[in-house]
């Protein structure tokens, strides 16, 4: 449950002979959601023994402070990333000139994990917990501190593998300043289609088993944002104005696709249509215009 809203944030349960292990924990605002969840399958959180990260950002790792210094869990975690969530200061000065007054309604409280209960990461690092192994793959293109985890044949995709909801067929790609970059998003689309995965897990938000359509989907997308990129920067817009033309476009593709009002609603939950706009604007702006 995040802003009232189910099913747009995923925190993935994964069970091992010693408790259980978490790939993303949410933001501290989602906790009284996870643990209620966890009591269903019977489990306390003193059984989470490990969290995997994908990356940093709040609605993905924010409560992982929570789970080390609270409940003595190992967190996992990409080498670019491990130092904010050591020392969040600027971390949180960032967010909080997005959010400003709404940063503790919607991210919850953010406690520093300690250095010694960090496991940091390099790509194709393998991770064993229990009798699980999971493989670490460097992916960017959302953020330069971006990891996808692999288990058997089960891609969590954090990010990179796009917003996608349960039970329809549209994708949407989070990309959100500083540092998404294009082409390094379409070589790490490239790179897990070079892998044997067969569903993906994306944090926003559910399992999806046809991989190879929502690799297609991410793909093309992908495509299509860069092509209207380069339709609409050449017109100089303004940061508001591309706010706009792109919250335009998105809603147009949501109908095209017939989303209902309610998933349309759920997509700009998960995903922030004016960060997203930041986001190719700063790209466009730093890597682009000539």
């Amino acid at each position: 449950m995040f802003q009232g809203k189910p099913n747009t944030i995923g925190v993935f349960l994964v069970p091992h002979s010693k408790g259980a292990a978490l790939v993303e924990c949410g933001p501290g605002s989602t906790i009284p959601t996870v643990l209620k969840n966890l009591a269903s399958h019977n489990l306390t959180p003193r059984d989470i023994t490990d969290v995997l990260l994908t990356h940093i950002h709040l609605d993905h790792a924010g409560s992982a402070g929570w789970w080390a210094t609270k409940q003595g869990a190992t967190i996992h975690v990409h080498n670019v990333g491990a130092g904010h969530m050591i020392e969040p200061t600027k971390l949180i000065s960032s967010a909080a000139r997005i959010y400003g007054d709404q940063m503790n309604r919607l991210w919850g409280e953010f406690i520093p994990v300690p250095k010694k209960a960090i496991n940091i990461l390099q790509d194709n690092d393998e991770i064993q917990i229990g009798e699980l192994v999971f493989q670490a793959l460097d992916t960017p293109g959302h953020s330069n501190h971006h990891m996808s985890y692999l288990l058997d044949g089960i891609c969590f995709s954090g990010d990179v593998g796009g917003v996608h909801m349960q039970g329809v067929k549209s994708v949407r790609l989070p990309t959100v300043p500083p540092e998404f970059h294009i082409g390094k998003w379409r070589n790490s689309l490239k790179r897990l289609r070079n892998e044997p995965i067969r569903a993906f897990a994306t944090t926003h938000f559910g399992i999806h088993h046809d991989a190879d359509w929502h690799l297609n989907a991410i793909e093309r997308h992908l495509d299509e944002i860069e092509a209207w990129m380069e339709t609409t920067m050449p017109e100089n817009p303004s940061r508001d104005e591309l706010r706009i033309k792109y919250k335009n476009w998105l809603y147009n593709k949501a109908v095209d696709s017939d989303l209902s009002p309610e998933m349309i609603a759920a997509y700009d939950v998960a995903i922030s249509s004016q960060m997203s706009a930041d986001g190719m604007y700063r790209y466009w702006h730093k890597y682009r215009k000539s």
